[in-house]
C-alpha cells in the first residue's frame, strides 16, 4: 500500500490561534500507509497501527475555545483534537488507547479528531485498509 498524506484544512482564526504552538500547514498532516496511521500536529505526534483503527465517523461544528491552538483532550472521554477549524473533521476510534498530547505517553487517547481537507478521502484510506 503506498502511504496518502492528508493536510489539514486552516480557516483564518484557527490558523492565527495555532500559530504561538507551530500549528502551520508545514508543520501538521496525517499520513495513512505501510500500516500505520501517523499524524503531526506541530510538536505531536500520534502513531498507530491501522489494525488499531475502531471506527471512523465525521463530525463537525467545534466550538473554538474549546479545539483552537494547540491539540485538545475532552475531559469527557480523554479524545484528542488536533482542529485548524470548526467546520468539520473525522473522528477515528481506536481498540487501545494511543499516545500524543503527553510527552510521557501516560496520557492515552481512545479517540483522535482530525480536521482535515479531505476528510472523505481520509476516511475511505482507512476503511480500505
Amino acid at each position: 500500500m503506498t502511504t496518502q498524506r492528508f493536510d489539514f484544512a486552516f480557516s483564518p482564526p484557527y490558523r492565527v490561534a495555532g500559530l504561538p504552538f507551530g500549528v502551520l500547514p508545514s508543520t501538521t498532516w496525517v499520513e495513512v500507509g505501510d500500516g500505520m496511521l501517523r499524524a503531526r500536529f506541530s510538536w505531536w505526534r500520534l502513531e498507530t497501527s491501522l489494525h488499531n483503527v475502531a471506527h471512523v465517523e465525521q463530525s463537525g461544528g467545534y466550538a473554538f475555545v474549546k479545539t483552537a491552538g494547540p491539540p485538545h483532550l475532552s475531559f469527557s472521554d480523554r479524545g484528542v483534537t488536533f482542529a485548524t477549524n470548526g467546520d468539520r473533521g473525522t473522528c477515528v476510534s481506536f481498540h487501545e488507547p494511543v499516545p500524543a498530547i503527553d510527552p510521557t505517553g501516560r496520557i492515552r487517547h481512545p479517540g483522535a479528531t482530525f480536521t482535515l481537507a479531505d476528510p472523505e478521502a481520509f476516511a475511505a484510506a482507512l476503511q480500505a485498509a
